[in-house]
């Protein structure tokens, strides 16, 4: 009898935003020295560039890193006040250079966001086949992408309860849902906390 070609992936992170995860309070004028290049959880993150100091209207942090599939990506984030903290809107799987473009004025801290994103199957076609999603505290919803976050486009949205720790479990009919540029999910910190995906 032939076997299932069918396998499984579980990813969960329920890691906190972290202001200084990537960069501790410093004041560089170039490249920022990284204290990780990585999230604590293991999902790619957006980025947040908090500033303590006054006048860095303008001035820029260029993000350098990859994306959910490991492929070159850049953001350049914006202070636009004063003692502010700056949302990044791409996901980064790592973050390997933090470079300013004028020294602030006081220290700044970059780290991560609460949007996160998850590669299923490596970037390669993918074609799922079922899916389980356990809640987290919050209700939302985790886009099914086809592609990445910042490329691609959603096939789909499922919706999370918002009661922690409940599960929705899905079979999808036929022959599931082809995702043929990769299939990647994305979605809030705290809205999901752990997903299993059945895909061939």
């Amino acid at each position: 009898m032939a076997g299932s070609d069918v396998r499984v992936l579980t990813v969960s992170d329920e890691n906190a935003s972290d202001d200084d995860r990537l960069v501790t309070a410093a004041r560089p004028d170039t490249s920022a020295t990284m204290a990780n290049t990585t999230f604590a959880g293991g999902a790619a993150r957006n980025v947040i560039v908090t500033t303590t100091g006054t006048g860095d209207n303008g001035k820029t942090c260029t993000i350098t890193g990859t994306d959910v599939f490991g492929n070159a990506m850049t953001e350049v984030i914006t202070s636009t006040s004063s003692a502010e903290a700056v949302a990044g809107s791409k996901l980064f799987l790592t973050v390997t250079a933090v470079e300013c473009s004028a020294q602030y004025a006081a220290n700044l801290k970059v780290g991560s966001g609460t949007s996160c994103a998850q590669a299923v199957g490596g970037g390669a076609r993918v074609r799922l086949r079922g899916m389980s999603v356990v809640s987290g505290g919050t209700a939302g919803t985790v886009s099914f992408i086809n592609g990445t976050p910042e490329s691609g486009s959603s096939l789909f949205t499922a919706r999370t309860i918002g009661t922690a720790n409940d599960t929705v479990d899905r079979t999808i009919p036929a022959e599931g849902v082809v995702f043929a540029d990769g299939m990647s999910v994305s979605y809030t910190l705290d809205h999901a906390d752990m997903m299993t995906f059945f895909f061939s």
